[in-house]
């Protein structure tokens, strides 16, 4: 049964438009249409979750299965939760609005250590038990996890999943959908439909597995595979065409993979390890792709997404082709990290232009002796040479990204770091230009499975000690910023990341604790005690200690001893010792691992398998494919930047409504909105000059969020004049149902924006009291305020000094239209000018308290009519 969301999403919550489903993009099956129903969810607020790319590939993907649709749920906000919470209402999903209970399946993204406990809440505010074993007792939906951290190591959180997807799920998810659905049919049990379900690879069901003391995960049944297989699929670019958000998100434009996988060899790596082996997009896909999503989402920036973006050697074309196709619509490309050793002016031409999109280049390391040892394969003169390009094209600011506490790593290797960074800002200096600046992260290195370096760790006492090196170094390095990880909450990730069947009940009870939320600095504190206490109630004190000691110092062992006086394993111990994730069949050899570890040791570089030879880490064949590298085709002439056309021929009024759910979207995103809007109308919008080109869109006026309105203008300016009823349906083909328009006109295009002639505004409000009050004593309060000349009210400016003001003076009319009960409907006009000379419905409701003596509320504003003035150019 469908929830009322209506009572629940209100003005008074944050950022309602998070929680109403009826995006662009958003699918809408009617339930009894189909056999299985899925809900995705990402355990992360909206803004992070809804633009998440492989969350978007996956729903849309899902909702093309014949028989079954897909919903979605995020993470809520403080605030919602507490209204959940307070009026018993469950978790619901955002298109159908039915309670995650009413799904057959319910998948959570877990790609990050930490984030077992936002899943516990989610569930928790779902009105489901958080582990397989509690849920045996009812009818609930299957619970599963995907995403890299599920991969990696499955082990920490398997008491709360029913099973684990490992691997990319394009493929897989549709797989498990048909087993879903033959089960229902069949009318299996859940033991049954799981142990069907252990047969798809990729699909990995914990309690079809023990733990031996020594470690080793294990069947306990004969009829499940030993090792589960990561499953691995092909990008599908088209798919990502679908959601656009009302609301700003984290990642607020298209996003288009070009290349999954990376065979660079980073030894820190774990996703370049997990997603192997390299696959390229075809770049006439890739090019498809951009230029319809374009049109059909409105974005106006989009990005290409790869761990190596650089390595896709079609990227030169397939963005200078690109730009070149969409060169009039002011659209921005921007792009992840790169390799700074192949950054050129191929590049630059192709993330340049009015608008710059920021630029970013990971060295990881500040020597070359330590870039060998992590095998970055970048030297001193491919990062000068790329961060010079950047310079020689315009670009004034780089933001760089280095780790400490790598393998092997001296503090001459930490202070590399600052050497580094100076040594770029001098020799990048041009004259007449204002020296380089740099922003520069510094994280703290986490070992990772599936990685050589899964065998070492540092100590938390080392990387403070080496985060205030680096302060103290760079406070003599002007142009600087530096930003530095929590160490606490490093050390929790590698805790977790690398941990085993123990750390279910440490999860559960850091959740109720109330760890969450905790890669939000906000939350850090709060979480890291929640951590600590829920790990020394468990018992379990003495191996995160081990953690924040440096527990496997891969530097400090041998082979043959120990060291005199030291605890610390040899490397064949260390070898030999069972892996909690040893059942996750990755494709990458454990031995190739070890032998890659000792390589790092010797400061060996191994290259790049997709371009060089093969490293033989076991991944090509049947199982996981090969490598697929599409040979680049030519640059084509590159026909320049964006040139605002500022030209305006026609400008057009538009009178429109805000109704329904639409009043719950904020007057910012209302402007993004017509944005977009205007860009998949392909309407001919004049742009302003100046550095940074806007459309030229005029809203006449702020409409308060919450608030429903049938009266509101918005001009819009044209480089070519257009038929105002073609004009008038291009518009309302591409605008939500619930902002009707009403009237389109066009006005002198030297005339006076209609925010300028702004002058009244008519409201209808409904007002309640705890009492029941008669048609006539209203008439009476009416008629006494306009009866009055002045009604004063004390006003604070920005600068805290308080005047009085006559709202008496605003108000321009007042009558009662109707009243019921407790309830009664006013109907005012009020001055309303963008000078701040405006009458606020909260305002006319401080009157009607000063001449009743009661104390009214406001329950509802409904804006009816904005009316305009004359006034000369």
């Amino acid at each position: 049964m469908a929830i009322a969301v209506e009572k629940l999403i209100t003005a008074e919550i944050a950022k309602p438009a998070r929680y109403l489903g009826n995006e662009l993009g958003a699918k809408h099956k009617p339930w009894d249409s189909v056999n299985v129903r899925w809900v995705l969810t990402y355990p992360e607020v909206y803004e992070l979750g809804a633009s998440n790319l492989g969350h978007i590939i996956l729903y849309n993907i899902l909702n093309a299965q014949p028989r079954q649709l897909c919903d979605r749920a995020y993470l809520p906000a403080l605030d919602l939760s507490a209204k959940l919470r307070e009026t018993n209402t469950p978790l619901f999903a955002l298109e159908s609005r039915h309670p995650l209970t009413d799904f057959d399946i319910l998948g959570f993204n877990l790609s990050y250590e930490l984030g077992g406990t936002n899943i516990l809440e989610m569930l928790d505010l779902a009105g489901i038990p958080l582990t397989w074993k509690e849920r045996e007792l009812g009818n609930y939906p299957l619970i599963f996890a995907g995403g890299q951290t599920a991969t990696s190591n499955p082990e920490p959180f398997a008491d709360f999943f029913d099973f684990m997807a490992l691997g990319d799920g394009e493929e897989l998810l549709p797989e498990i959908g048909l087993i879903i659905e033959q089960g229902k049919a069949n009318q299996l049990s859940k033991e049954a439909l799981l142990l069907d379900l252990a047969q798809v690879p990729g699909v990995y069901v914990p309690r079809f597995y023990d733990v031996t003391d020594a470690g080793s995960v294990i069947p306990n049944r004969a009829d499940v595979p030993t090792k589960i297989l990561r499953r691995v699929a092909d990008p599908m670019p088209a798919y990502a065409i679908g959601l656009v958000p009302f609301i700003e998100t984290i990642h607020d434009r298209l996003v288009v993979e070009i290349r999954r996988g990376c065979t660079r060899g980073c030894r820190f790596c774990q996703p370049g390890m997990l997603t192997r082996p390299a696959r390229d997009v075809k770049p006439e896909d890739v090019i498809e792709t951009i230029e319809r999503g374009i049109r059909e989402t409105g974005h106006n920036e989009f990005s290409l997404l790869s761990l190596s973006c650089s390595d896709y050697l079609a990227l030169p074309a397939v963005g200078t082709e690109i730009k070149n196709r969409l060169k009039d619509e002011n659209i921005t490309l921007s792009l992840p990290s790169q390799r700074v050793d192949r950054f050129d002016e191929d590049i630059a031409n192709i993330i340049g232009g009015n608008r710059k999109s920021g630029l970013t280049f990971a060295p990881e390391a500040g020597t070359q002796r330590m870039r060998d040892v992590i095998n970055k394969g970048l030297t001193n003169e491919e990062l000068l040479r790329g961060v010079k390009t950047a310079v020689e094209q315009g670009w004034d600011k780089v933001k760089l990204y280095f780790m400490i506490g790598l393998p092997g790593e001296t503090d001459l290797d930490v202070l590399g770091i600052v050497e580094t960074v100076r040594w770029l800002r001098q020799e990048c200096r041009i004259q007449g230009r204002k020296p380089l600046q740099f922003t520069i992260t510094v994280s703290n290195f986490t070992p990772k499975p599936h990685t050589p370096f899964q065998w070492h760790s540092v100590s938390t006492t080392e990387f403070k000690r080496k985060q205030e090196l680096l302060r103290e170094a760079f406070r003599s390095l002007r142009g600087v910023k530096a930003n530095y990880t929590d160490v606490r909450i490093s050390g929790m990730e590698d805790f977790v990341g690398r941990g085993d069947r123990r750390l279910s009940p440490v999860i559960r009870r850091a959740w109720e604790l109330g760890a969450g939320m905790d890669a939000w600095w906000e939350s850090t504190e709060k979480a890291y005690g929640a951590w600590e206490q829920a790990i020394e109630e468990a018992g379990l004190s003495w191996k995160y200690r081990q953690v924040e000691s440096g527990e496997w110092n891969i530097f400090a062992v041998s082979d043959t001893c120990r060291g005199e006086g030291s605890f610390a394993p040899t490397m064949a111990e260390l070898y030999d010792a069972p892996l909690p994730w040893d059942h996750v069949n990755t494709g990458i050899a454990k031995t190739w691992l070890q032998e890659d570890l000792q390589r790092a040791l010797e400061a060996t570089t191994v290259p790049d398998c997709a371009f060089e030879g093969c490293s033989h880490c076991g991944v090509c064949g049947l199982d996981f494919g090969h490598n697929i590298v599409v040979e680049p085709p030519p640059i084509p002439g590159f026909s320049g930047h964006f040139q605002a056309n500022t030209e305006r021929l026609q400008r057009v009024r538009v009178f429109f409504g805000k109704i329904g759910e639409m009043a719950l979207v904020s007057h910012l995103d209302l402007v993004r909105l017509f944005d977009r809007v205007v860009r998949r109308a392909a309407l001919p919008i004049s742009f302003t000059g100046g550095y940074h080109p806007g459309p030229r869109i005029s809203i006449a006026n702020a409409l308060t969020l919450g608030v429903t309105s049938n009266g509101e203008i918005v001009d819009f300016e044209l480089t070519k004049a257009m038929d105002i009823e073609a004009f008038r349906h291009a518009l309302v083909e591409k605008l939500p149902s619930d902002i009707p328009v009403y009237r389109v006109e066009e006005v002198p295009i030297n005339s006076l924006a209609a925010t300028r002639l702004l002058e009244k505004a008519e409201y209808l409000i409904t007002v309640g009291s705890d009492e029941v009050i008669s048609q006539e004593i209203w008439q009476s309060w009416v008629n006494n305020v306009l009866e009055r000349t002045e009604i004063f009210w004390k006003k604070t400016t920005k600068s805290g000094k308080k005047t009085m003001v006559n709202l008496r003076d605003r108000l321009f009319a007042l009558s009662l239209e109707s009243t019921d009960d407790n309830t009664t409907v006013l109907r005012y006009v009020g001055s309303c000018r963008n000078d701040g000379t405006m009458l606020h419905p909260e305002q006319v409701i401080l009157m009607l308290d000063e001449v009743s003596g009661k104390a009214l509320e406001l329950l509802k504003v409904h804006r009816q009519e904005l009316i305009l003035g004359e006034r000369e150019i």
